[in-house]
């Protein structure tokens, strides 16, 4: 599956009164149509791709489903697959942020709502690097609750992984066959000097919490101590470990060159560059989980030489193919996004206008460089692939193809499946 994405951010920040709408900054809103032209002349079939959760659920219960008609209309006129984005590190106003309880469950009703709505939606990414979200927003200080705590970070982390949880467990009662693709930031931290060795272990630790807390993983035992201290009651953590989906999920990882930093002893961080790179990490993350993976974000800006971008494409590209022939289970790539970015030079804690060209196309829709080597790398392998392994394929019906007998068929048996599952328990903990 070759995909790009259409960055939907909506994180507040300046205590809240401030609303980051990607979709609005970069112009989405005005052009989505030339920008569903832009991925068909891309030659991909794949999507990352959501309604603005802040303005589509609007109270309890209560969906503005109007933007979200006309754009899934058109994306199923086209046949392409959208892999459906619903939560992208912000929520309405009137759910205040991460650390109301009241998030899992109100999400969980959404995304049922939503399934219901657009039937033959398929794939889902229900929450949106749920690591990341939770630290920017309960850790770091810079968006929504922006908590500075091990405790509102914990909060935060719970909150987010649980509505994930419901929501994968409400679009299987609507699509029973429907798989979900996690996009999780892959990350690791190396010690700078001796001393900081002991901190190194537990961010390295710390960073498999999401997953773990989302396939029913037990936590390292360090962690287990971590979320205990910092407000996760029992009741909690054995809500996550008694319901694991991991066999309708795809390990969707995401890797930038921040995603490896170098950490001191006192506990600071910063990037540390591409060290290990996305093969060796990769690796890790699926060694831990053992499911399919598929590389679900990665760009760089393209810089003075104007080759920055083509050239980690490449680079990331040969990853994925070395993972993929050292065993590994690949299923897809990703290049995010379709169109630059904007203000992610402060990580969306300035509303600066600034444009951050890592797009495919810049924000004219006129196409990058990396956006013709992209089309050029899945016109070449898009082909060859698939053939190099038929039982490597992931049991996806196109829009077109949703009425279909076969289709049906295919929906008949996982809502079986389903029904087993829950009557033995054997899909929850096995």
């Amino acid at each position: 599956m070759f995909a790009t994405g259409i960055e939907n951010s909506i994180p507040k920040i300046k205590g809240g009164s401030v609303r980051v709408d990607q979709m609005e900054s970069c112009g989405h809103y005005r052009h989505w149509r030339r920008d569903f032209d832009c991925v068909e002349e891309l030659g991909l079939r794949f999507l990352r791709y959501g309604p603005p959760l802040h303005t589509t659920l609007t109270g309890p219960q209560q969906y503005d489903w109007a933007f979200a008609d006309e754009t899934f209309a058109d994306l199923l006129r086209r046949d392409i697959v959208p892999i459906v984005d619903l939560c992208h590190f912000g929520v309405p106003d009137w759910l205040g942020d991460f650390q109301n309880p009241d998030f899992p469950v109100q999400f969980a009703a959404y995304a049922r709502a939503f399934a219901g709505r657009f039937p033959w939606v398929q794939l889902y990414t229900p929450v949106n690097e749920m690591f990341i979200c939770a630290q920017f927003s309960g850790m770091f200080g810079w968006w929504n609750e922006q908590g500075t705590s091990d405790r509102t970070f914990v909060t935060a982390l719970k909150h987010l992984v649980k509505a994930n949880v419901l929501a994968m467990q409400a679009i299987l009662e609507v699509r029973p066959d429907a798989i979900f693709i996690q996009s999780e930031s892959s990350e690791y931290f190396h010690a700078e000097t001796p001393a900081a060795i002991k901190q190194a272990e537990i961010e390295n630790s710390k960073r498999f919490l999401s997953l773990d807390l989302n396939y029913g993983h037990r936590v390292d035992s360090e962690m287990y101590e971590y979320l205990f201290d910092n407000g996760m009651t029992r009741e909690e953590y054995h809500f996550f470990l008694s319901n694991r989906l991991r066999h309708h999920c795809i390990l969707g990882n995401d890797y930038y060159w921040t995603n490896e930093h170098r950490i001191a002893a006192s506990g600071q961080h910063r990037a540390s560059g591409e060290i290990f790179g996305y093969s060796e990490i990769t690796r890790q993350y699926h060694q831990r989980y053992r499911l399919p993976v598929m590389h679900t974000e990665t760009n760089l800006v393209e810089g003075p030489n104007g080759d920055e971008a083509v050239n980690w494409l490449w680079k990331q590209w040969a990853n994925v193919l070395r993972v993929r022939n050292d065993g590994v289970p690949t299923v897809g790539f990703t290049w995010y996004s379709l169109t630059d970015q904007m203000d992610w030079d402060t990580a969306l804690r300035e509303t600066n206008g600034n444009v951050h060209p890592v797009g495919l196309y810049d924000l004219n829709r006129e196409i990058r460089a990396v956006g013709k080597s992209y089309k050029q790398l899945i016109a070449d392998w898009s082909e060859v692939l698939p053939t190099q392994s038929v039982c490597l394929s992931v049991p996806i019906v196109l829009p077109s193809e949703y009425q279909a007998g076969e289709a049906q068929r295919q929906r008949d048996g996982a809502r079986q499946l389903r029904r087993s599952e829950q009557r033995t328990g054997v899909g929850e903990v096995g």
